[in-house]
């Protein structure tokens, strides 16, 4: 993901704390789950669907459709918690990231850090953007 060019840059839309922030996503019975940690915060989709209803069944990840477009938009809004900046970042942030998080490894789960999240927001153009899961 490029680096983000507008007025609102991610310095400016969190604490430097939250680089300690990691989000983890699993399945449960078949369900997707997405964990903010510490703490085991359940991220829910309520407040990206009322910005935008991609999805009003849940989140995704894995491919580019619009479960996970919903998940990139409640990360970028709750890691960032700028709804501007999250709606001008999470069609890439989608395409870039949350389209390649996979539950197949031996533990079953992804996990993105904040320290991730930041990289990726900063990366500069022919940069990797995957995060290492």
């Amino acid at each position: 993901m490029s680096r983000p060019s507008d007025t609102h840059s991610i310095e400016q839309t969190h604490p430097a704390s939250d680089c300690d922030i990691a989000y983890v996503g699993y399945r449960q019975s078949g369900q997707a789950i997405v964990e903010k940690r510490p703490g085991q915060e359940r991220l829910t989709p309520e407040r990206s669907l009322a910005l935008v209803n991609h999805s009003p069944s849940g989140f995704e990840w894995g491919y580019g459709g619009s479960g996970p477009a919903q998940l990139a938009l409640a990360l970028l809004l709750d890691y960032t918690g700028d709804e501007a900046f999250a709606l001008d970042h999470y069609q890439a942030f989608k395409t870039e990231v949350v389209s390649q998080l996979d539950c197949a490894g031996s533990a079953g789960r992804w996990r993105l850090t904040g320290a991730e999240i930041d990289a990726i927001l900063h990366e500069t153009p022919g940069e990797p953007a995957a995060p290492s899961i």
